[in-house]
């Protein structure tokens, strides 16, 4: 495309950023933690509607695609778990595919009096927006739709088939990702815009969620000696765990891409439970772990290990030689995967297509980093044989108190998606 036509879609961009700032606030403004994604998914379909787009919303069904390779275990239901895909079908067909896609779930939000303002009543300061999932990731969101609106406010369209997704389930299995492959939404490439401070994800570990189930034996605390205490018996588990991450974590049996990070695989025991009265030993624990692989882990394999650690911890415990820990395994099995391992013509081409948008708009060089978390690209990437780019927004406290989007970030990455559309999908006229 001539450097004139992509002038136009830039200035495009900067004159929708102020709509693009109140979609985001609005968008925001929807508190849609696991569960509660209907509002929010309901305003993301009436956008693309109102934009002419193809909206197919469904409510994802566990059956369809636990048989699927990705598919992660849940418990409970899925009941009002609902994708949105908004779908641009070219007229002449002559570019490359694409899926724009992003995650509406956000993580819960804690403590409120924790804020310094309500999390889901988005502010702006300083060059900044405030709120929860501001950052993880609806600003990405925004992004993806304000480069498609700058495209056709310049007078084009893609001039190949443009999904744009959003997705729920990212933050806990991913299934959501998955189940818009299993409705039959694929392209040459995807668009991951979570937020990676403007940089490429070269990258990304695999992540394993279980339970850690442990019963005790109920005294009154006056005969506590008598009894079995199922909160500590957790102690010596966990610290268990940890070593085996310190294991996990050695130089030598590093993913390359990891080599040079200082601890890339994290373990979090992220919640606990136990106990039913102050006075009495406690008769039950559930802690739940969160635990990282490196790309190419047998997941299979993993999982045994981390049972075998828990055993042989068990077998150091009087009481938890004849009570052992039950493991329930929920939510993420996700492989870990590698753009820069992906071995397809178009992967080079994607990664260079990316690269020329983000010079254009930055004036800089994009930098490629491995990132310690899991995101959706692992569908696209390892099931459907289609490179995956992550790249969005720098962001700041995602996942904690007063989480925040740097604005000018977002709009310079709402620019750079706007240009990879237009020289990987080619444009034409509307």
């Amino acid at each position: 495309m001539t450097t004139k036509l992509k002038t136009q879609i830039l200035h495009e961009v900067d004159n929708l950023f102020n709509a693009e700032t109140e979609f985001l606030k609005e968008l925001t403004s929807h508190a849609s933690t696991r569960g509660n994604e209907q509002s929010a998914q309901k305003f993301m379909a009436s956008e693309l509607s109102g934009r002419g787009y193809e909206v197919d919303s469904w409510n994802v069904n566990v059956d369809d695609i636990a048989h699927l390779p990705g598919f992660s275990p849940v418990i409970g239901n899925y009941e009002d778990a609902i994708n949105v895909v908004g779908a641009h079908r070219s007229k002449s067909n002559h570019g490359r595919s694409l899926i724009l896609n992003g995650h509406i779930d956000v993580v819960p939000e804690g403590p409120l009096e924790m804020w310094d303002t309500p999390p889901y009543e988005p502010r702006i300061d300083n060059g900044w927006m405030y709120g929860r999932g501001v950052g993880d990731m609806k600003a990405g969101l925004a992004a993806n739709l304000f480069a498609l609106d700058a495209i056709r406010a310049s007078g084009y369209l893609p001039a190949s088939d443009v999904f744009f997704q959003s997705v729920v389930e990212e933050e806990c299995t991913g299934n959501g990702a998955l189940a818009c492959l299993q409705r039959g939404y694929k392209a040459d490439a995807a668009i991951i815009t979570e937020p990676s401070e403007e940089k490429l994800f070269s990258s990304q570990l695999g992540v394993i969620w279980f339970q850690v189930h442990l019963k005790g034996i109920p005294v009154h605390v006056e005969r506590a000696d008598s009894g079995s205490n199922a909160i500590k018996a957790a102690i010596p588990l966990i610290a268990a765990l940890e070593d085996l991450e310190t294991r996990w974590n050695a130089k030598e049996i590093r993913h390359p891409a990891f080599s040079k990070h200082h601890h890339p695989l994290n373990l979090n025991v992220g919640k606990i439970a136990g106990g039913d009265w102050v006075s009495s030993v406690p008769a039950w624990c559930v802690f739940d772990v969160r635990m990282a692989v490196f790309p190419g882990t047998d997941l299979k394999a993993a999982c045994a290990e981390i049972e075998d650690c828990l055993t042989a911890a068990s077998s150091t415990n009087s009481f938890l030689r004849n009570n052992s820990p039950e493991i329930t395994y929920h939510g993420f099995q996700a492989e870990g995967y590698s753009l820069s391992e992906h071995e397809k013509p178009e992967t080079k081409i994607a990664i260079q297509t990316l690269e020329d948008a983000h010079k254009l708009v930055t004036r800089g060089q994009l930098s490629q980093i491995p990132s310690t978390a899991t995101t959706d690209a692992r569908f696209f990437g390892l099931y459907a044989d289609t490179p995956a780019l992550v790249y969005g927004p720098y962001s700041e406290s995602i996942h904690g108190f007063n989480e925040r989007v740097n604005l000018e970030s977002t709009r310079r990455v709402t620019q750079t998606i706007a240009l990879f559309i237009t020289d990987w999908c080619g444009l034409e006229p509307i």
